[in-house]
């Protein structure tokens, strides 16, 4: 599966960390390509500052508390769970890093594993059985 993610919002990568422990469970190989907005919830630190909602604005506050009250894993510790258990791979498109000032692998959270041009995603959702865009 190839997975393109764009949004940077909670509710967008907690949904991509859904999809990515469903395709865990299925054994899946996964690459996810972090594009635009998604590059700022990669950069060291972030992780746990991301708290904009891309759908639904206006339900911010109840969004969180049901959150909180069914405890869902913060959208981090999906994608941490999914690398154990089958083989993730997350690349950070090399412009969208430079957006949010993230150049050098160092810059980003111990998730990413390179920086990558358009064409390495452009290639890998070509051969990709599925491709999704987030």
């Amino acid at each position: 599966m190839c997975m393109a993610l764009f949004s940077g919002s909670v509710d967008k990568l907690i949904g991509a960390g859904v999809v990515l422990s469903g395709s865990a469970a299925d054994d899946m190989d996964v690459e996810v390509f972090v594009l635009l907005q998604g590059a700022r919830a990669f950069i060291k630190g972030n992780e746990d500052k991301i708290d904009n909602l891309a759908e639904a604005t206006h339900l911010k506050k109840e969004f969180f508390e049901a959150l909180e009250k069914v405890n869902v894993p913060k959208w981090h510790e999906f994608f941490e769970q999914a690398k154990e258990l089958t083989n993730v791979k997350i690349h950070v498109c090399s412009l969208a890093g430079k957006l949010w000032g993230g150049e050098k692998i160092e810059d980003f959270n111990e998730l990413v594993d390179d920086i990558c041009g358009i064409g390495e995603y452009i290639t890998a959702a070509e051969e990709a059985d599925v491709h999704l865009f987030i």
